[in-house]
Parts: structure tokens; C-alpha cells; sequence
């Protein structure tokens, strides 16, 4: 099994797809993720004391842990919420050439 600790997904959830193409476009062309993947979901969660219940769309963002905080800077900077999601859960397993081409996407390896 490859070294893995040193990738990660990081999760954000944007109000639509226009958004969520941005911020995906503008992690790609600063080479702070190998692929982001969007998908519609239905959250529900509680915000200023209230249960809410919005459509949005999911980023599932590939990337190195090392880039986490240049990415959470362009994500915020970009993102329209108040208090955005952005989550980096670790990678602890993986297909050695696709973790491979992680690296080669986000650090020039």
C-alpha cells in the first residue's frame, strides 16, 4: 500500500453549480487540486437557531494536505456563505498511480 496520509478530500458545499464551477476552476488553474467532483445534495442543518433545508451542490475536491490552507484561503475568498464548509478528511488507502497522479497535479512531481 502506498504512503497516503499526505492526501486528503476536501469537502465543500456551495449554494449552486455556478459557484461550485468557480471555485472548482480556480482550484485547478492554481494547481491546489488534482480533480473536483460536484454533486446535488439536499442539507439540512441547523443555523442560527433554526432547522434549514437547502439544495446545493457538493465539491468533492482531490488533493495534497500540504496545499489544505492555500486551498482554504482561494475557497473562501471565492465562496458567498458566511461560515463555509471546508473539511480535508485524509485518504488512508489508495491506488498507488491515481495518489501518483495527485501529486503530479498539485505539486508538479
Amino acid at each position: 500500500m502506498a504512503e497516503t496520509s499526505q492526501y486528503c478530500t476536501v469537502l465543500v458545499t456551495v449554494p449552486n453549480g455556478t459557484i461550485a464551477e468557480t471555485i472548482a476552476h480556480a482550484l485547478l488553474e492554481a494547481k491546489l487540486a488534482a480533480c473536483v467532483s460536484l454533486f446535488p445534495v439536499t442539507s439540512i442543518y441547523t443555523w442560527q437557531g433554526e432547522v434549514q433545508q437547502e439544495g446545493e451542490v457538493q465539491l468533492l475536491i482531490k488533493t495534497d494536505l500540504v496545499r489544505f490552507s492555500e486551498l482554504e484561503a482561494m475557497v473562501r475568498s471565492l465562496h458567498p456563505y458566511e461560515v463555509p464548509e471546508v473539511i480535508a478528511l485524509p485518504i488512508v488507502a489508495g491506488s498507488p498511480p491515481y495518489l501518483q497522479w495527485i501529486a503530479e497535479q498539485v505539486t508538479g512531481a
